[in-house]
């Protein structure tokens, strides 16, 4: 989907981003971390042509962006910045649907547009569309920039620091979202970061960069495993490795099962399938549990999981 080749941009005399190579599959989320002034929004800015290029090329689907038209480059890009961006005097409603007015759809199909995406981001339509975005708080407004992006189903979303303002509730909670979100609509997406355990959890590759350069560039098990040096050994935590190897693992793995679900007990504690087995361990640790029950989507419990299980095989 994206192809950087020998990217490079200077300011005056400074290099920001020295030479890089990236390539991002269709449908993958690249995570570009690093510490700041890295290069890492410089080159998110470059792949939509908010910055231009000093020397090397980008390729979208195999085509050279500097032979596209800039806007119409941009329309198939969502975007969403830290701040969101958002047009104070204009709606919820009227700021989620500013690219497809641009692209002139049918106003009815703008509205279920609308609709669909405040529905899908878990904003009531009927409460918040008619609101402005200074009576929202900080993980609502940020929410509808992230709808904003995605109104006119645009093949890539870019995302810088999009998360970096909130509280870490706000914060957790919308990571959860994007990962609910991507499942569904699976989208090619590139976001900046410089919180690698926001990195760790949201990416399916992450490019890690250091001094304008990508110094490793692999799935996060793979950097967690075996960084590339001792910067992004620090990067990534000497001494919590393994619980971060753990927070990539879902409970599902290495839970047993029952041979038949059935209905968990009211008040009973438990765990999802879906959730890490770092937390699972958390969770025991914290109640001085040998094991916890797993439960589903429907609520019926389906298994347990083991201290002594996560212990041998969680990483």
């Amino acid at each position: 989907m994206i192809e950087l080749k020998n990217v490079t941009r200077r300011f005056g005399d400074t290099v920001a981003v020295d030479s890089i190579n990236l390539t991002i599959e269709t449908g993958e989320v690249c995570v570009l971390v690093g510490s700041s002034g890295c290069g890492k929004s410089t080159t998110l800015r470059m792949i939509n042509r908010l910055l231009p290029l000093s020397a090397g090329e980008i390729l979208v689907d195999g085509e050279d962006i500097a032979t596209m038209n800039p806007e119409q480059l941009r329309l198939n890009m969502g975007y969403v910045i830290q701040g969101t961006g958002l047009f104070p005097h204009w709606t919820v409603a009227r700021n989620i649907a500013m690219v497809p007015r641009l692209l002139n759809w049918p106003k009815k199909r703008i509205d279920e547009r609308v609709d669909e995406l405040m529905t899908l981001l878990d904003l009531d339509p009927v409460t918040h569309a008619h609101k402005y975005p200074q009576q929202l708080s900080g993980g609502q407004a940020q929410r509808v920039g992230v709808a904003r992006a995605l109104a006119a189903d645009p093949n890539i979303l870019l995302m810088d620091e999009p998360f970096g303002a909130l509280d870490a509730i706000t914060r957790d909670n919308l990571q959860l979202e994007m990962l609910r979100i991507q499942k569904q609509v699976r989208k090619t997406t590139v976001f900046v970061t410089h919180d690698i355990d926001e990195a760790l959890k949201l990416a399916t590759r992450i490019a890690v960069m250091d001094q304008g350069r990508i110094v490793q560039h692999d799935t996060p098990e793979n950097i967690l495993r075996h960084p590339a040096s001792d910067f992004v050994e620090n990067l990534v935590g000497k001494q919590d490795r393994g619980l971060k190897l753990m927070s990539l693992r879902p409970v599902r793995d290495l839970m047993t099962l029952h041979v038949a679900p059935k209905q968990m007990a009211p008040g009973m504690e438990g765990i999802k399938e879906e959730d890490s087995v770092r937390l699972a361990l958390s969770v025991m640790l914290w109640q001085d549990l040998h094991q916890v029950a797993v439960f589903n989507a429907q609520g019926q419990e389906t298994g347990v999981i083991t201290r002594e299980r996560i212990i041998q095989e969680g990483v």
